[in-house]
């Protein structure tokens, strides 16, 4: 079953480019094209496609305004927003994300040619439509998209092995969180139901762009209790912060005779990422041993597994959102079949999750 797709951008060029790109795959059909939002919506009812590409600034109606009205109306497909690389593509991109579109996409510029800009966007949207439309075929094809917590929908992956919860001898100083595909909402949520201020320092990768991550620590800050902030080099890790990996650097934490500190590096991407959840999870066991807590939210990949094995490994805590919440069940899924995790939970209960980790190790 090929994959249906439509593409909505105001520009002629982008619409035939984006097009192109997506016909070389012979697991994807563009089944129509729009240039506006309005027009979206019209060719949505009619052609009932798997996922929509939307471009953020057109006539009639933009991006944002198409996918809120969209999920008012009952829509469930997944939307890629096209996103350019500047401050205020960033704060549109995640403005999109908050009103229900799934993930995003930089547009090409800067290309050399046009074979260039077509292999740009082949390379990064082609495995974001494979990886994001088989848990939503039900939902667009008209049956009741899964529910958290409803178990029905088969998983994706091989079966799941807990890891038995252990008592710590140590209580816990760090929580670490790692997110990918879907992860900007789902953070949200998650920082937004924390109850207080969190009781340890928390570090959060995000796959993201270096102008992406600021604005997206800047939302968070709103949200909740913690005091969000993107991580710099050398910055001390204090209880009620959250510390955002910036886009394109490492984030690491190393222990000193005052206590935690980010350190940033630029040595080569893991997992086909920089920042990468791996790096950060196994700089935190290294400075702290199972002093950890460790949260793998929704995502493309394995990002996340082996480090989560390296917590679980020194006595920390592994906790995974399930499938059934995820928008990709990627990483966490990969850190779950692998045996590293000590609970897979709706993305509502996480919060939650996390303060249970702080306060079994400060009673």
């Amino acid at each position: 079953m090929t994959v249906r797709v439509l593409v909505v951008d105001d520009s002629v060029v982008v619409r035939r480019l984006v097009t192109h790109a997506l016909a070389a795959d012979p697991g994807i059909d563009v089944v129509g094209t729009a240039a506006n939002g309005r027009l979206a919506l019209a060719k949505i009812e009619q052609l009932a496609p798997d996922l929509v590409t939307m471009d953020i600034e057109m006539p009639e109606l933009d991006g944002i305004a198409a996918v809120r009205a969209l999920r008012a109306a009952g829509h469930r497909m997944p939307v890629v927003m096209f996103s350019t690389l500047t401050e205020r593509g960033a704060a549109a991109t995640l403005e999109a994300l908050s009103a229900g579109a799934t993930d995003y996409v930089a547009k090409p510029t800067g290309a050399g040619s046009v074979h260039e800009a077509l292999g740009r966007v082949a390379a990064e949207l082609v495995p974001k439509i494979h990886a994001l439309v088989p848990t939503r075929l039900g939902a667009v094809r008209g049956r009741p998209a899964a529910a958290a917590g409803d178990t029905t929908r088969p998983s994706t992956r091989g079966p799941v092995r807990l890891r038995p919860a252990s008592l710590r001898a140590t209580p816990v100083r760090l929580l670490v969180l790692g997110a990918s595909t879907g992860g900007p909402a789902a953070l949200a949520e998650v920082v937004g139901a924390l109850s207080s201020p969190p009781a340890v320092p928390v570090a959060v990768v995000q796959h993201m762009p270096a102008v992406f991550t600021r604005q997206l620590a800047d939302r968070l800050d709103r949200l909740g209790p913690a005091t969000v902030v993107e991580a710099t080099d050398g910055l001390a890790l204090r209880a009620g912060h959250a510390y955002v990996a910036p886009g394109g650097r490492h984030l690491t934490v190393v222990a000193d005779r005052t206590g935690l500190r980010a350190r940033l590096t630029d040595t080569p991407p893991v997992n086909y990422s920089r920042p990468a959840v791996d790096v950060l999870f196994r700089s935190a066991v290294a400075a702290l041993g199972g002093a950890v807590g460790a949260v793998v939210l929704t995502g493309m990949g394995s990002d996340g597994a082996a480090g989560s094995g390296a917590v679980a490994d020194a006595g920390g805590h592994v906790v995974v959102q399930d499938e059934q919440s995820s928008v990709v069940w990627g990483m966490p899924g990969a850190t779950a079949t692998a045996g590293h995790a000590h609970a897979v939970l709706p993305l509502h209960e996480i919060a939650a999750a996390m303060e249970r980790m702080m306060s079994e190790g400060l009673r």
